[in-house]
């Protein structure tokens, strides 16, 4: 079976990691018979030096015509110390995300026993946690007005029903297949927006009467994630709200370096690791490559090819108890493998 990948490395270490999924995604097809077809593509601060642009068309047409696309990272210092820049690397990621139709970002939180006592929680606290957080990717205060008069600035936030639907089916249908308790995040005693949400969810439940829905507070949300995390099978949320809580689920796993992402759509699905591009360890060969593995394998689900994704995840976590990793996850007095060398490690156990 054949598969097109358009490859967008970016900045920092995101042409590293990515290097480092492709090596396992070759190594799967080999054992399993396909062949993955990548083309790259610039993006970000990379593309910007190339072109002037963060999200060149031919960059866009690349990923247009592919059936998947791996994602590495955005972000640059030179733009990041620039605030009079008027041009950024961000600007790329969002449009692409608009331009591809990708609503809806998949963030699993997952534990790796090897690293539960590496969590800045509790063991007692984060066992057994096991949750996915959909945030809405396209709208609200991101994508609204920015205005600035003299000193009155204002960002504004708007969905409709359509996009909030969307999403919101969409975490209905994942909760069903897992343990069916879906948890709707807002801010309905404020904010109008919130209150299309909730009432919007309300309609979509009883098509789906397995699936126990709650509405929760964002505030109440934010205590609950770092008390009882535990508690949580599927979160959704508009778009902001759902940046600060994934960010923030993201530190419970120990490392920002082992969680995977996809943002999807219903055409197109981009999988990124979520920790940004991290420049200070750019060419040094330390950065952990194993979030972009792990979504390279949240990928072949995607493809269809559940297996080899079982395949790279057990291969991961067999890195991980036999203690091939990064600096982020070595242990005291243990020896730090190299980028390279985690992702040859993790080959071999393909």
């Amino acid at each position: 079976m054949e598969h097109k990948i358009a490859l967008l490395p970016g900045d920092g270490i995101g042409p590293e990691i990515v290097n480092e999924a492709v090596k396992v995604l070759d190594a799967t097809a080999q054992k399993h018979g396909h062949r993955f077809d990548y083309t790259q593509a610039l993006v970000g601060a990379a593309a910007i030096d190339a072109t002037g642009d963060p999200y060149p068309a031919a960059t866009h047409e690349i990923c247009e015509k592919a059936d998947a696309i791996l994602f590495g990272a955005i972000g640059d210092p030179r733009y990041d110390n620039d605030p009079t820049a008027r041009v950024r690397p961000e600007q790329g990621l969002l449009r692409m995300r608009k331009a591809l139709g990708l609503f809806a970002n998949l963030r699993p939180v997952q534990i790796f026993e090897p690293l539960i006592d590496r969590s800045p929680l509790r063991r007692e606290v984060v066992e057994g946690t096991d949750f996915l957080c959909l945030r809405e990717l396209t709208g609200g205060i991101y994508f609204g007005e920015h205005t600035r008069e003299g000193d009155t600035a204002r960002d504004v936030c708007t969905y409709t029903r359509p996009e909030v639907e969307r999403i919101v089916r969409m975490a209905f249908e994942l909760a069903a297949k897992r343990r069916k308790l879906l948890t709707l995040v807002d801010k309905a005693n404020v904010l109008e927006t919130s209150r299309l949400w909730r009432e919007t969810a309300q309609q979509i439940a009883p098509e789906f009467p397995e699936v126990t829905i709650e509405y929760m507070f964002v505030d109440n949300a934010a205590m609950q994630i770092v008390t009882r995390p535990a508690r949580f099978d599927v979160m959704v949320t508009e778009n902001m709200f759902g940046d600060i809580l994934t960010d923030e689920a993201s530190v419970i796993g120990g490392s920002l370096g082992m969680l995977p992402s996809a943002s999807v759509g219903e055409r197109h699905a981009l999988f990124e690791p979520i920790h940004g591009s991290y420049p200070q360890a750019a060419s040094k060969n330390i950065a952990n490559p194993m979030a972009t593995i792990l979504s390279a394998a949240m990928m072949l689900d995607h493809l269809g090819l559940p297996a080899e994704a079982a395949d790279i995840r057990r291969a991961v976590g067999d890195a991980l108890v036999a203690g091939v990793v990064t600096e982020d996850l070595v242990e005291k007095n243990g020896r730090a493998a190299s980028t390279s060398e985690v992702g040859s490690y993790i080959c071999s156990k393909i």
